[in-house]
Formats: C-alpha cells, structure tokens, sequence
C-alpha cells in the first residue's frame, strides 16, 4: 500500500518538479530523463543480477520489435506530458490520464477480444458523452488530454503482450531511446547550447529528472505484486487528481463551464467502472473461498 501511494503520489506531484524546469525546452527534459534513467535503471538490474536478462532481451527481436514500439509510445506520451505542464495545461494533462483506463478498456476489446460487462459500458459511455463536451467547449487542448490517453494506453498495451519482466522491459525501452536522445542533445548543442551546465540548480533537476522517472516506476512493480488488481485499479486515480487540484489550486488555471460538466461526467463514469471493478473483484474471491 505504501508503494502505491508512493507511486501514484509521486506521479501526482510531477507538475510541481516540471514547473522548476520551465525554463528548459521539453525535448531536452526527456532526453534528459532517458539517459539518467538509464543509468539508474542498469544500476537496479545490476543489484538484482538482472542485467543477463536485460542483454538477452535486447538480442530478442521477437521482444525488441514490440519494445520499440512501446518506448515510442512512453516517449511521446512524456514529451507531451512535459510540453503542457510547462505551456500552463496541467487541467488537461490531468484529463488525459482520467481517461486512460476506459480506453484500456476500448482496447481490450477490440484488440484482445474481452467483453464488456454492463456497467462498463455504461461507464464508457457516460465518459463519451464528456468528452463530447470537451471537444465542444475546450477543442484546443483536447489533443492534449487524447494524446496522453491513448500513447500511454498503447504503451500498457504493448508491455502486456510483450513476455518481459516489467524491469528488463523498460531498461531495453530506455536503450532503445538513448541514441534518438544523444541526438537530440548533440543539435541542440550545435543550435545555441543545452540547459544541462546553465547552472547548478538547472543540471542538478536534470540529473535528478531520473530518479523522479524511475522511482515511481520501481515502487508500481512492487504495488502490482502485492496489491490486488482492484485496489491498484482504484487508486491510480490518485495521481491525475492530484495533477488536476495542482492545475486549479496552485497555479490559477481556470476550468469553462464545459470544462466542469466534462470532468463531472468522466469522474461518474470512473466511479461506476471502478465500483464494477471492486464488486467484481469481491466476486471472485467469495467464489474461490
């Protein structure tokens, strides 16, 4: 329970480290995060003798195909996430991983051919119909909120039909995105100079970057292992709460009318899926007792 609220605490609060880094462009952000992350990440497989498996995945092409398209999907998912919280859209960012589990669940269905229960087709549904709204009354940051929803539920798509343990997956993903990063950093050299070495506060966030990437990541491997699906399912909903109350209360942004019935309507819909979900949950266990 501990790591849960760590991590989904953690993942709430990053509106706050990426505000300190307005100053410095998105991509470079990300690319920072990529190769501290890196580095942290090797260091973990090293401590858990992991790193065997993390240099034979990388020489699996049935793992590193789907692993590249995953380490797409985090990628764009991060660097959108970064550009709207430093651009003032935090509200719509927050939206963005609101609606993120019913479109796992959209997925599923078409992709892995689950069925729907009824109460989640209403909660679909009724989360539709605020997205409707927001489409009327907020078009411009809609992509916002589209983007981080479904890079990130392709991404969880593609880890789940990938046979690679949660660890050694997003180590051989980091590698993958490491040399587009070099990249990046090296024109932006040519191009005027980086953030990295501006100063100490500046390079030290960027170092830091790392840790605020990995860390949540390692303690949500923890939670997963040792929480029942149900309760994780509910509480990943603490995070985009606490990115949303960040938006409103701490840096002014203001919500329209449409706004509000959208977000009413979406909370609704989480509400009668997650109660599904517990209820169903419940279920199964009196039924295995």
């Amino acid at each position: 329970m501990l790591a849960a609220l760590g991590c989904y605490g953690l993942w709430g609060l990053l509106p706050l480290f990426f505000r300190l880094l307005h100053h410095v462009d998105p991509v470079e952000i990300v690319t920072q995060r990529i190769l501290w992350s890196l580095l942290l990440i090797l260091a973990i497989l090293a401590m858990r003798k992991g790193l065997p498996a993390f240099v034979a995945a990388l020489r699996d092409r049935r793992l590193v195909l789907p692993l590249a398209g995953s380490a797409i999907m985090i990628g764009i998912n991060w660097v959108t996430y970064v550009w709207a919280v430093n651009e003032g859209h935090i509200v719509a960012a927050s939206l963005g991983y609101f609606l993120n589990p019913l479109v796992n669940v959209v997925l599923g269905v078409l992709v892995l051919k689950e069925k729907l229960r009824r109460p989640q087709m209403l909660a679909i549904a009724v989360a539709s119909i605020g997205v409707a709204i927001l489409a009327a009354s907020a078009l411009t940051t809609l992509w916002i909120s589209l983007s981080l929803a479904f890079s990130f539920a392709f991404y969880a798509l593609l880890r789940k039909l990938t046979p690679v343990a949660p660890m050694t997956g997003l180590g051989v993903e980091t590698t993958l995105l490491t040399p587009l990063a070099i990249a990046y950093l090296l024109w932006e050299l040519s191009h005027g100079g980086t953030g990295f070495g501006q100063d100490v506060p500046t390079t030290a966030l960027l170092i830091i970057s790392g840790a605020v990437t990995t860390v949540p990541l390692v303690l949500f491997a923890i939670a997963a292992q040792r929480l029942p699906m149900s309760t994780l399912g509910l509480m990943q909903y603490l995070a985009p709460t606490l990115q949303f109350l960040s938006g409103v209360l701490l840096f002014g942004e203001k919500l329209s009318g449409g706004q509000m019935a959208s977000f009413g309507l979406i909370w609704v819909g989480l509400i009668l899926f997650a109660s599904d979900g517990i209820a169903t949950a419940r279920r199964n266990r009196m039924a295995t007792a």
